[in-house]
């Protein structure tokens, strides 16, 4: 049996993720996550993969708003509602999609806490980003995630690369929204059909590894590792490979302890990977 063990959310994309024991599905993904994301001076997005010291800011999500904290910088409030009402265009991968910037206050904080000339921007739900129509029929949208909705990792996975390291890493590196546990490693590669409390997902393309997963999420501190070890038996087609997308018809609210149900798989030789 496939059961959720673990859910998240990372309301400011790039920013420390949040663990859920609950998690509501909307129209683009869970709710908060990366609803909110910085920007530079040419309102092209940032991540850690430029900026490492991205990982020492960690947020809560509060009543009013969201917690943000920074170990010297101490800790700012951004609020659910919006004063903020002028659009601007902002440039995420090879997306150009409509946000609106916060608030001066909040940009100044941000760039102070990374050493970073920076904006802060929200996503109205009158923007609708358009998932890769490549991998996804045409309507299905997401949020300022780098492409798609949601991220699935099982447990047994990360055990399988744990076993082949040094020193094992934990699930944070990875990012996922959705992790379960039971099955073989990497059998959420072969998934294109689920079914979770109530809500069909699927499966969209897996997911390209970079040098993001190298990050200590805690120190911001750069390594080889998992790439190094990744690259020996889940390389293909000069990418490394490691958890799924997915797209979702439906909302609702996934639970941990829910469970998943397979109702298709993939034709194996569509996602097979060469193991050593």
């Amino acid at each position: 049996m496939l059961t959720i063990s673990e859910l998240y959310i990372y309301p400011i994309k790039s920013l420390g993720g949040i663990s859920l024991t609950r998690a509501e599905v909307t129209d683009r993904g869970f709710k908060y996550d990366r609803r909110w994301m910085l920007v530079d001076e040419q309102n092209r997005f940032l991540t850690q993969r430029e900026y490492p010291q991205m990982a020492l800011l960690k947020v809560l999500v509060k009543n009013d708003g969201l917690l943000v904290t920074h170990y010297s910088q101490g800790s700012i409030i951004v609020p659910f509602e919006q004063s903020g009402k002028t659009k601007h265009e902002v440039v995420i991968w090879d997306d150009t999609c409509t946000g609106v910037f916060v608030s001066n206050e909040l940009d100044t904080w941000f760039s102070d806490a990374l050493d970073i000339k920076c904006r802060l921007i929200y996503m109205p739900e009158n923007t609708r980003r358009q998932v890769d129509q490549q991998y996804a029929p045409k309507g299905m949208i997401t949020s300022f995630a780098d492409a798609y909705p949601f991220l699935l990792i099982g447990q047994a996975s990360l055990d399988d690369l744990n076993s082949r390291l040094a020193e094992s890493l934990p699930m944070n590196r990875f990012r996922p929204n959705v992790v379960f546990t039971g099955g073989e490693p990497f059998e959420e590669d072969l998934m294109n059909h689920l079914h979770i409390a109530g809500i069909n997902f699927y499966g969209a393309k897996l997911c390209a590894r970079c040098v993001l997963t190298t990050i200590d999420q805690q120190t911001a501190i750069k390594a080889k590792e998992p790439l190094k070890t990744l690259a020996t038996y889940r390389l293909r087609d000069k990418k490394i490979l490691f958890g799924q997308n997915l797209i979702h018809k439906g909302i609702g609210v996934l639970s941990v302890g829910d469970t998943i149900d397979v109702l298709s798989m993939h034709t194996e030789d569509r996602f097979m990977v060469l193991k050593k």
